[in-house]
């Protein structure tokens, strides 16, 4: 006889790989929208078929689903995934990860402005993309408008909040 355990797995860090998280605003017909970008350079222990596997775990497991569908926690006050913005950086904390990014000052002020900014975590590695070098305007809006990308992302609008009262 089998039977199937139904206790958790434990996360597979060591398979997310290198996890880059990068700002940038864009034009939208109601003004600027602050973006948040999340991926793996692909680079975790079981290569980037693990890393995008992890990243999908990671995901579900803090209730953010794939696909085109946005989430909007603005309206869910204990959404598991929060924004803080302080001292020109944006920490994005959720169940098991905890990440920060500098953002420019047009993020800061497009979010400042919306209260929230619209953050994309894809399962999608994206090895070309370096850590700490520039990527080029082009090269983001290939990858990140992709379908590809945008399919395999989860896509929530989360309400940015700061140290300050």
């Amino acid at each position: 006889m089998t039977s199937i355990s139904s206790e958790t797995r434990p996360f597979p860090a060591a398979d997310l790989g290198t996890l880059v998280v990068m700002a940038w605003s864009g034009e939208q017909p109601d003004g600027d929208m602050p973006y948040l970008l999340a991926y793996s350079l692909g680079d975790g222990a079981n290569g980037p078929e693990g890393s995008a596997a992890a990243v999908e775990q990671l995901l579900k497991a803090n209730g953010l689903p794939l696909g085109d569908e946005v989430v909007d926690a603005t309206r869910q006050p204990s959404f598991p995934v929060r924004l803080l913005v302080e001292s020109g950086q944006a920490v994005v904390s959720m169940t098991q990860l905890n990440a920060q990014c500098p953002v420019p000052p047009e993020w800061l002020a497009a979010v400042g402005e919306r209260g929230y900014a619209y953050f994309l975590f894809t399962t999608r590695p994206w090895p070309e993309a370096e850590p700490g070098k520039p990527v080029e305007p082009e090269a983001l809006a290939a990858f990140a408008g992709d379908a590809e990308t945008l399919n395999s992302a989860a896509h929530a609008l989360v309400p940015a909040r700061s140290l300050r009262a």
